[in-house]
């Protein structure tokens, strides 16, 4: 397979794609500074300015997660049918739309339009680009270019460092005013669609459109597949625990949540500087499957960490530094995982629905990730000794691990 763009042979430490790809991974960059620089400020707004009362604050954010993470099938499959330059082209117009509506909106209903229109876009353009860029790495690798694990790993690098620069960027936007805020990142989708309405081929040669009908018989008769989506699952929901789990411990450990600007910031830097040595040292060595495993035993290693300090009872700086070990655990396993897992997915996919089976690793994780996190709320105000939480989702990683597909390619 070959794609319609050159490719050239990469040395062992660089990656060297296609225009094409190299248009992809900066759209990811792009789309998650304009996403990441409203999303953090959003809850503060809705409280604030809005006046929403906190259980409706938490029940929009809870509906932009399902408008995007749970659509994601309908994107990928969208994109299968009609190709990848319609699909983004579109999704990018609608989360303008919902940037300008939600910088305007002060009623709770038109706060709850806006909030769905953007979450929906996502579930249009993002399963689009990252299922092409998964066939472009696979093409990349079958041309010599190198490892399209490698490729992925330079696809997840980019949309941290732009998870990393949103929330900077939005934070200056923010002594203006929110909807300033909304329409600086509503005008960074505006040049994505110009630039994509330039950049993108109408048709990419190798890809193969085919009916929407179909395709979810033989997807959820794909035991492996299925076995994939659940082992990506537990190790989303496990990340979900920096948002969780952590700034309890953080709390518990400084008296503040202080702390956990700079643990975050630790992840993301690890991410942008770290993530590619470790996919081209660790990842393309083991192969998928190893790759992912090991991944997981380190996750499972941070919480570990944990439970084995809590016991001890510290504080101040000295009972942060279990905190600190979870994150550079918990990280570094996310940087085998995340890239191996969806590399895996070409060679465990239908021909033609790469868009279809990535939705479906989205969505279908993101059904884990709500209903564990549900479970793990509870888990944390259970009154058990502090240390048995963390033990148990240690044992969630653990799990993911003994449902591995054995095998990582097509039968």
């Amino acid at each position: 397979m070959m794609t319609a763009l050159s490719l050239r042979r990469s040395s062992p430490g660089e990656v060297r794609i296609s225009p094409l790809l190299r248009v992809l991974v900066l759209t990811q960059l792009a789309f998650n500074i304009a996403f990441f620089a409203v999303l953090p400020f959003l809850a503060g707004h809705l409280g604030g300015a809005v006046g929403m009362a906190g259980w409706l604050v938490g029940f929009v954010l809870g509906l932009r997660t399902f408008s995007q993470q749970g659509l994601f099938l309908v994107g990928g499959a969208l994109a299968d049918r009609y190709g990848v330059r319609p699909v983004v082209l579109t999704g990018c117009a609608l989360r303008i739309a919902g940037f300008g509506w939600l910088g305007y909106a002060e009623q709770a209903w038109a706060v709850t339009g806006a909030v769905l229109l953007t979450g929906f876009a996502a579930a249009l353009f993002s399963p689009a680009v990252e299922s092409e860029v998964a066939r472009q790495a696979v093409a990349h690798e079958e041309a010599g270019g190198g490892s399209r694990t490698r490729v992925l790993a330079l696809f997840t690098v980019a949309g941290q460092a732009g998870a990393f620069v949103g929330p900077l960027v939005g934070a200056l936007l923010l002594s203006v005013d929110f909807r300033t805020v909304c329409l600086a990142g509503a005008g960074v989708f505006a040049l994505v669609l110009a630039a994509h309405a330039w950049l993108l081929p109408r048709h990419i040669p190798g890809r193969r459109l085919v009916r929407i009908r179909g395709g979810t018989g033989p997807l959820l008769r794909n035991r492996r597949f299925l076995a994939l989506c659940c082992v990506y699952g537990a190790h989303l929901l496990a990340y979900n625990q920096l948002y969780l789990a952590l700034p309890a411990e953080v709390e518990r450990a400084a008296g503040s949540q202080a702390p956990l600007a700079w643990l975050f910031a630790l992840s993301s830097l690890l991410v942008v500087t770290v993530q590619l040595p470790v996919t081209r040292g660790v990842g393309e060595r083991f192969g998928p499957r190893r790759a992912t495993a090991a991944g997981l035993a380190l996750i499972a290693g941070g919480f570990a960490v944990v439970a084995a300090a809590l016991p001890a009872g510290r504080t101040g700086t000295a009972g942060l530094l279990p905190a600190a070990g979870f994150v550079v655990l918990l990280t570094l396993g996310q940087m085998l995982v995340a890239p191996a897992a969806r590399a895996w997915v070409p060679d465990l996919a239908e021909d033609g629905r790469l868009g279809l089976y990535t939705g479906a690793l989205s969505s279908v994780s993101g059904l884990i990730v709500l209903l564990g996190s549900a479970a793990t709320g509870t888990l944390l105000d259970s009154g058990l000794p502090p240390a048995v939480p963390w033990l148990l989702l240690a044992a969630v990683p653990v799990t993911a691990i003994t449902l591995l597909p054995r095998r990582p390619h097509k039968a």
